[in-house]
C-alpha cells in the first residue's frame, strides 16, 4: 500500500473535518503534508535554568508542576489558568487566558516544559501563553527549533506539528528526483532526509542544508523548463529577414528626435537576429520611457519591408488600443495597412503611399468597425501588414498569409502559466509560412534585476534599455507628509493653470472590510470634485469599468477634456498623456518601489518639468526609507535592485503568482545557486535531452509546470 497518497481525510487522526480543512491548502494526500514546509522557527532549543530567566528574553524551562489551579476574573468574565513549575533553582509561574483545559493536563507532579516569552508584573517574572508539553514526550512544541507553517482558519500550528511528528517517518517512502549524483557533488542531503530536516531540525545548520537543497531543486527545474524550451525553440527554423540599411537610416532619419545609444544598440541586435533562419526570442527590457515602441517599429518595418506580416499582443484592451495609435502614428508616412484586433474593437487604417517615400500629412483612410470576418480575411489574404491586439491575435480561427514577427508587450501579465504555453501558442500559429515559425521579440517595461533575469529568463537573448531621451528631464520625486498635502494641492492649482494636466492615483475602488482606512477612488472623486478642486474637471478610471469606458475616459482625458484623472492601479502601464506634468499617488507606501515607478512614468512623456508626489501617512522609519528610495534615484534598474532588496524575490515578483515555493524565493537572490542550477540543467540536457534517462526528473517537471507560472 502506497501510504503516501492515502488521502488525509481517510485518517482517524484527521477524519473529514480537518481534511477539508487542509484541502483549502491544497493539501489532501500524507505526501502533500509532508511538503508542506513551515516558513519560520521559534527557536526554543536551549533550556534554561529558571533562577536565570530575565524579563523580556525567550527561553524554555523543564521542571515539575507544583501548583495548578483556574481563577475567574469577575470584571472580564475570562478563565485563567495559574501553574508553577520548579527545577532545581527555582519556581517560576505560567498563565494562560481562556484555556481552563491546560488545569486539567498540567497536575501536580507532572513533569512539564514550558516555553515562551518571560514578562514581569507585580508578582514577578511570568510565562505568558506559553507553549508546553509533557517532558516525558519527545519534544515537539518545546526544547527545540520549533517549526511554524503557514495556518488557516481551524488549524494551528501545534496542531500540524503534531500530526507531523507521527507522519515524518513516512518521509523515508518518498522518492528523490534528483539524480544521486548531483546531490553528491554539491553535498546535499537526499530528499527524505531534507525533509525531516525542515520539519524538525536538530540544529540551525541541519536546517540550512535542507533549506538550500529545496532551494536548488526548485531552481534547477526552473532552469530545466527554461532550457528545454530554448532548445525546442532553436530546432525551429523561420524565415531570414534581410537587414535593409537604407530603409532603416531613412527611418530613423524621419523621426523627429535622435534615438538614445541604447537604442540602436537593441535595434542592432534585434535586426541582426532577424537575419538569422533560426527564430528570435529577445527580450527587450526597458526602463519607463526609455523607447521600446521604436525599437519594436523598427523591427516590424523591417519584416514587412521584407513582404512579411507583423503582429503586437497586449495583456489588456486598453494597452492594445494604446499601440494602435502610437503605431500609426510612427508609421504614418508608409503604406503600412495597420489593424486592432480585440474583443471590443476591430478596426483598421489604411495609408495609400509606397513604403520607400516618407511623406509628411499624408491622406488617411479610416474605416472603423470592421467586422471580425472581414478583418480576417484581409489577415489571412496579407492585407493587412501589422495587427494590433490582445490574446485574441492567437485564437484557433486566426489565419495569417506570411507572419514573420511576433512582438509580446508586458507579457508577464498575461496570466498565461508559463511563457513556454506562449511559445508554443507561437509555434501553433497558422502563420502561412510552412514548416517556419515567427521570431519572437518580447517586451516589459518592469527593469528585472540581474539575479532575475537568471533564474527565469534563462532561454532569451536580453537587449536592455537603460538610457533615457536626451530630451527627457528627470521627474522631481517627493514624500508629502500630511502637514504638506494643502500645498501639493496648491501646487497642482498651478500646474494646471499652466494648461498642463494631472493624475490621482489610489489603490483601491471601492471600500472594503479589511481595508476601511484606505481611501477608495469613486469616494475620493467625489471628494476631491467637491471640496479641493470645485473648478476643475475630474474624470474616474479604474477597473471595474468595461474597456470601451475604459478608453472613452482615457480619450477624453487626452483631448484635455479633464484636468485632473483620478485612476486606480489600471494606469500603471501603457498610458500616454504627453501633457500631464504631475502625478499624486496616495498611499504610496502601500505600493512596491517598482509599481511606484511605473505610475511615475505616465508623467514626465514630454520636455515639460514633470512632478510626482508620494503621499504617506505612516510614520514608520522601514516606510520613509524605502520611499526615499524614489526620491534619489530615476534609474528603473536602480529601483528595481532596491525593491529586490527590501521586499525580497517573493513580494517582488509575488510568490502566489509565480508558483515557486518560499523557500526557492528566499534564494533567488543567490547567483552562485542559480549559476550551478544552471550548469547543471545544461549538463543533465546533454545527457538526455528529453529526461527519459531520468523518469523521476521527468515527472517532477512535468508537476513542476503545472504549478509554476515563469512570467
Amino acid at each position: 500500500m502506497d501510504f503516501l497518497k492515502i488521502k488525509l481525510e481517510k485518517l482517524p487522526r484527521i477524519g473529514i473535518k480537518y481534511g477539508a480543512i487542509l484541502k483549502k491548502l491544497n493539501i489532501e494526500t500524507v505526501e502533500d503534508f509532508l511538503l508542506h514546509f513551515p516558513f519560520r522557527y521559534e527557536d526554543y532549543s536551549e533550556r534554561i535554568l529558571i533562577e536565570n530567566l530575565a524579563a523580556g528574553e525567550t527561553a524554555t524551562v523543564m521542571g515539575e508542576v507544583v501548583q495548578s489551579k483556574l481563577v475567574r476574573t469577575w470584571k472580564k468574565k475570562m478563565m485563567i489558568t495559574e501553574c508553577f513549575v520548579s527545577d532545581e533553582t527555582g519556581t517560576v509561574r505560567a498563565v494562560w487566558f481562556n484555556q481552563p483545559y491546560v488545569s486539567d493536563s498540567l497536575t501536580a507532579g507532572k513533569g512539564v516544559r514550558l516555553a515562551g516569552k518571560i514578562s514581569q508584573d507585580a508578582k514577578g517574572l511570568f510565562f505568558s501563553n506559553p507553549a508546553w508539553e509533557l517532558s516525558s514526550r519527545t519534544p515537539t512544541n518545546t526544547g527545540r527549533l520549533v517549526p511554524i507553517y503557514p495556518e488557516t482558519e481551524g488549524l494551528t500550528s501545534k496542531w500540524i506539528r503534531w500530526q507531523m511528528q507521527s507522519m515524518i517517518k513516512y518521509a523515508d517512502e518518498l522518492i528523490d528526483p534528483i539524480p544521486e549524483n548531483i546531490l553528491k557533488g554539491l553535498h546535499l542531503p537526499i530528499l527524505s532526509e531534507a525533509v525531516k530536516s525542515l520539519h524538525f531540525p536538530k540544529t540551525l545548520k541541519e536546517f540550512e542544508l535542507a533549506q538550500k537543497r529545496f532551494a536548488f531543486q526548485q531552481i534547477f527545474l526552473v532552469q530545466l523548463a527554461t532550457q528545454r524550451v530554448k532548445i525546442s525553440w532553436d530546432k525551429q527554423n523561420a524565415v531570414s529577414i534581410a537587414f535593409n540599411e537604407t530603409l532603416t537610416k531613412y527611418f530613423v532619419q524621419s523621426l523627429p528626435f535622435a534615438l538614445t545609444d541604447a537604442q540602436r544598440k537593441a535595434a542592432f541586435q534585434i535586426l541582426k537576429d532577424l537575419e538569422k533562419p533560426l527564430p528570435m526570442n529577445r527580450l527587450l527590457n526597458g526602463d519607463v520611457g526609455s523607447g521600446k515602441t521604436i525599437v519594436a517599429a523598427m523591427a516590424s518595418l523591417s519584416a514587412i519591408n521584407a513582404g512579411f506580416q507583423v503582429s503586437l499582443m497586449a495583456p489588456t484592451e486598453v494597452l492594445a488600443r494604446q499601440h494602435y495609435i502610437t503605431f500609426c502614428e510612427i508609421l504614418k508616412n508608409s503604406d503600412i495597412k495597420i489593424a486592432l484586433l480585440t474583443n471590443s474593437y476591430k478596426e483598421i487604417k489604411n495609408f495609400q503611399f509606397p513604403i520607400s517615400n516618407f511623406q509628411s500629412n499624408p491622406n488617411e483612410k479610416i474605416s472603423k468597425n470592421k467586422s471580425r470576418e472581414d478583418l480576417l480575411s484581409k489577415l489571412k489574404s496579407g492585407e493587412i501588414n501589422l495587427v494590433i491586439g490582445t490574446h485574441a491575435i492567437i485564437q484557433d480561427d486566426i489565419r495569417f498569409k506570411n507572419l514573420a514577427l511576433v512582438i509580446v508587450d508586458e507579457q508577464h501579465r498575461f496570466g498565461v502559466n508559463q511563457r513556454a504555453f506562449l511559445q508554443q501558442k507561437i509555434e501553433e500559429i497558422n502563420d502561412g509560412l510552412p514548416n517556419k515559425i515567427p521570431h519572437l521579440l518580447t517586451m516589459t517595461a518592469t527593469p528585472i534585476p540581474r539575479t532575475l533575469t537568471l533564474a527565469f529568463f534563462g532561454n532569451l537573448d536580453i537587449s536592455v534599455l537603460d538610457e533615457m531621451p536626451k530630451n527627457r528631464l528627470p521627474i522631481i520625486t517627493e514624500i508629502i507628509l500630511p502637514s504638506k498635502r494643502k500645498d501639493a494641492y496648491d501646487f497642482v492649482h498651478k500646474e494646471i493653470s499652466k494648461g498642463h494636466q494631472a493624475f490621482i492615483i489610489f489603490p483601491l475602488v471601492e471600500e472594503s472590510e479589511k481595508l476601511t482606512e484606505l481611501k477608495a477612488a469613486t469616494q475620493e472623486h467625489t471628494r476631491l470634485s467637491r471640496e479641493i478642486f470645485p473648478d476643475l474637471k475630474l474624470g474616474l478610471l479604474h477597473g471595474k469599468l468595461k474597456a470601451s469606458e475604459k478608453e472613452q475616459v482615457m480619450a477624453d482625458f487626452k483631448d484635455k477634456k479633464y484636468d485632473i484623472l483620478v485612476a486606480t492601479s489600471v494606469v500603471e502601464v501603457g498610458i500616454d498623456i504627453p501633457n500631464a506634468t504631475v502625478i499624486m499617488i496616495e498611499d504610496a507606501e502601500r505600493f512596491g518601489l517598482s509599481q511606484l515607478h511605473q505610475f511615475r512614468g505616465r508623467v514626465g512623456r514630454s520636455d515639460k518639468q514633470s512632478y510626482c508626489f508620494l503621499f504617506t501617512g505612516s510614520k514608520t522609519i522601514k516606510a520613509k526609507s524605502r520611499l526615499s528610495a524614489m526620491e534619489k534615484t530615476s534609474s528603473g534598474f536602480a529601483i528595481a535592485e532596491e525593491d529586490l532588496k527590501l521586499r525580497g524575490p517573493g513580494e517582488f515578483l509575488g510568490t502566489r503568482q509565480s508558483g515557486l515555493p518560499d523557500i526557492a524565493m528566499e534564494h533567488l537572490s543567490n547567483v552562485k545557486l542559480i549559476e550551478i542550477a544552471q550548469d547543471y540543467a545544461e549538463q543533465t540536457l546533454q545527457d538526455s535531452p528529453d529526461l527519459k534517462d531520468y523518469p523521476l526528473l521527468q515527472k517532477e517537471l512535468g508537476k513542476f509546470q503545472q504549478n509554476i507560472h515563469l512570467e
